[in-house]
This record gives C-alpha cells, sequence and structure tokens, in this order.
C-alpha cells in the first residue's frame, strides 16, 4: 500500500496549519477565563470576541445573534429543543425534514415522544430535494419550529432554504437550518435565506472539532439547556473554549478566500469522477443530483454489494471513504436519507460516500478509479445476490 488518500471530508477534515497557529497563544500564554475581569481575561475575552465578529461577519449578522457551542450537534439541539420549550405553551408541532442529520432528528423525535409534540416529515424527492409548496402543506399555526439542512451531509443537495422559510413564516413558525455542511463550500448569508436559527460547526472547514456556533436572529427567545452562567447572554453556560473560538474564526476567514476557487475546483473534479465511475463500472449510479449539489459530496451505489466490504477493500489500498453519516457507521440499517428518496434498501445498503477536500488531487481520483472496478468486479464474483439483484 504506497498512497493514503483521505476522501471523507464530510466527515472531518484535517486542521489548517495557520488555524493551528492562531490558536496556539490561547492553549499557552493567553489561558485567561474570559469571564474574569483582569488582565488574563480581559485578553481572552478580546479574542473571544474579535472572533464572534468574524464568523458573525462571515454569515452576516449581529455579533451579539451568535452563541458559541461545542459544535453542530449542540447547535442543533439547542435550536429544535430551546425553540420547542420556549414556545410550548403556543405551539406544539414541528417540522423537520425527512433526510435531517440524526442530531436534528433525535431531538425532534424525543419531543415526540417525551413532551407530546406532534410531528411532520417534509418529504424529499429522487433527488434528495424538498419543496417549500409542500411545507406549506405541513405547517400549521400550532407549528413551533421547521428545520430543514441547507445541504445534506449524504447527497450534497443544496435546498431553496429561503423560500422555505417564507413558507414558515406565513404561520409564524420559526425557521432552523443546519448549515454544518454548506458553510464554507457555498455563501451563507442569514438575511437573504430569511432564517431564525442557523447551525454551523468548526470541523468541517479545516477547524477544530468541538467548536461552533448557533445564530439566533435578534428578537428569537429560546430555552436555555443548561444552566449555571450568565456566559453567551445566558443562552449557553460554561467557560469559552477561546482557543476553539479563534480556530473556528481563523477557518472561515481562510475559507472566505478560497470558497469561489475551491468550489469551481471540486465541481471539475467531481464531473470527472462521476463520468469515469458510472461509465467503467456496470449497475453503478449516483444518488441525488448532479446539478445544485455540494459538488465535493459524491455518494455512489454498487447494485448488489454491501457498502462496508467497499469500504474495508478501499482502506486496505489507502483510501478512506464512508457509507454516509460517520454518525451511524455501525448501523445495519439503509440510509434514512436514501430511503427517504424512495431508493431501495437493497440499492441504500450498496451506497459509498466519496467527499473531497481541499488536498484532493486528480492524481488522487485516477488512483481510486483504477482500483475500484476491480474491487467491485471481485465483490461481486463474491456475492450470492449479485445476480438475483440485477
Amino acid at each position: 500500500m504506497s498512497e493514503h488518500i483521505y476522501l471523507d471530508h464530510n466527515a472531518t477534515t484535517p486542521v489548517d496549519p495557520n488555524v493551528t497557529q492562531a490558536m496556539l497563544p490561547y492553549l499557552g500564554e493567553t489561558y485567561g477565563n474570559a469571564s474574569s475581569v483582569h488582565t488574563f481575561g480581559r485578553d481572552a475575552k478580546v479574542a473571544l470576541e474579535t472572533s464572534r465578529e468574524t464568523i458573525a461577519n462571515f454569515i452576516n449578522c449581529d455579533p451579539a445573534e451568535l452563541v458559541f457551542t461545542s459544535g453542530g450537534t449542540e447547535s442543533d439541539n439547542m435550536a429544535v429543543i430551546g425553540s420547542a420549550y420556549h414556545l410550548r405553551q403556543r405551539k406544539n408541532h414541528l417540522v423537520v425534514g425527512a433526510a435531517e442529520h440524526h442530531a436534528v432528528i433525535e431531538p425532534a423525535e424525543y419531543l415526540h415522544h417525551k413532551e407530546d409534540f406532534e410531528l411532520s416529515l417534509l418529504a424529499v424527492n429522487s433527488e434528495g430535494f424538498s419543496s417549500a409548496d409542500e411545507l406549506r402543506r405541513l405547517v400549521t399555526d400550532k407549528t413551533a419550529l421547521v428545520s430543514v439542512m441547507h445541504a445534506n451531509n449524504e447527497n450534497g443537495a443544496i435546498q431553496d432554504i429561503a423560500g422555505m422559510a417564507e413558507a414558515a413564516h406565513e404561520k409564524s413558525a420559526l425557521f432552523h437550518t443546519d448549515a454544518v455542511q454548506s458553510i464554507g463550500k457555498i455563501p451563507v448569508d442569514v438575511r437573504a435565506m430569511g432564517v431564525d436559527l442557523l447551525s454551523l460547526t468548526g470541523h468541517k472547514i479545516y477547524g477544530p472539532k468541538g467548536t461552533g456556533a448557533l445564530f439566533i436572529r435578534s428578537g428569537v427567545k429560546i430555552a436555555p439547556l443548561f444552566y449555571g452562567g450568565s456566559h453567551e447572554r445566558r443562552r449557553r453556560p460554561g467557560t469559552e473554549n477561546v482557543a476553539g473560538a479563534v480556530g473556528l474564526a481563523t477557518a472561515l476567514d481562510i475559507t472566505s478566500r478560497r470558497m469561489a476557487n475551491d468550489f469551481k475546483h471540486m465541481t471539475m473534479l467531481s464531473d470527472y469522477f462521476l463520468d469515469k465511475v458510472l461509465s467503467t463500472i456496470p449497475n453503478s449510479s449516483l444518488n441525488g443530483a448532479r446539478k445544485n449539489r455540494i459538488p465535493q459530496t459524491m455518494n455512489i451505489s454498487f447494485v448488489g454489494l454491501e457498502g462496508e466490504p467497499i469500504i474495508l477493500s478501499l482502506d486496505m489500498e489507502g483510501v478512506a471513504v464512508s457509507s454516509g453519516s460517520a454518525c451511524t457507521s455501525g448501523a445495519t440499517e439503509a440510509s434514512h436519507v436514501l430511503t427517504a428518496m424512495g431508493i431501495t434498501k437493497a440499492v441504500a445498503h450498496g451506497a459509498v460516500r466519496f467527499s473531497m477536500g481541499r488536498a484532493t488531487t486528480q492524481g488522487n481520483l485516477d488512483y481510486v478509479l483504477n482500483i475500484l472496478p476491480g474491487i467491485v468486479q471481485r465483490l461481486r464474483e463474491l456475492s450470492p445476490s449479485y445476480n438475483h439483484a440485477v
């Protein structure tokens, strides 16, 4: 094995060396608690608030509308549960996308099963897109929150968030979007999108793990999930992760300068890879659309196979890929995202997600294209179900 190729950037990304460098002072000599009033604390506070301003500028919000969190999962839970708890005396209905990340679906299901909220799932079509008109049929005067992901983590589908936020607001429902996979890859402007809440994280954009933020539009109130301090305007108590905030802000600052060129480069690589795979490997198919998709994300099914043996075979050749969401790796069920798109469980079980990053080259993809057809053919020859599947 001579190659080491990482094609699982949707799961996490390597930390940019410039991000690491920016964080180091706050892991060393500038170690004060940002809530302390002495010089050590004030130095940390300046770094924290400067980072908040950088992130706020990136998504076009006021710094006071931004709450630091430990990442996308916490931000999603704060948005879903916090909104529901605050509005529960007047509204008891939630709408979430059928293809949402588990960090949205599971808190919504918790509210449904344990807190007596009604729950509706917004369908996706065969390409992974939802409709604002369909959302209008689901939202009622009792809807507290609608949550629809900006760009899907498994198929890359980019949703019409502005149209769906407008549909939610027609019934005075709050609208939240999980922008974990879109931030840094396509423009994210909370004013243009019309959202009330938006989740983001650092480790998908070459920042540190354990860092994230939740945008809460001015005037929107959510119940806190934690208690014990006045930090983050009492919305998220606990000593702030100053180094993490600096890392997140630095990662966004870097991506703001790279985003347009990165998108063009990823689109070129994605088109190249998909054309080669789909034309050289029989009974392979793209799960999702070729257009209006985060190009870094390519979800391909290989009929008659399970995804896991393909992933393990590629790993033995030095190539890292996944079967979809890293949070459900090891699960035996077919991806809920793919089945929501109407893809049969047999085809969904054979799905592999290839997600590229800044360091991905055409040479990397050529290496994969050289070994992947043989892996698929060998596994199909060993599969008693392949001939039946086709």
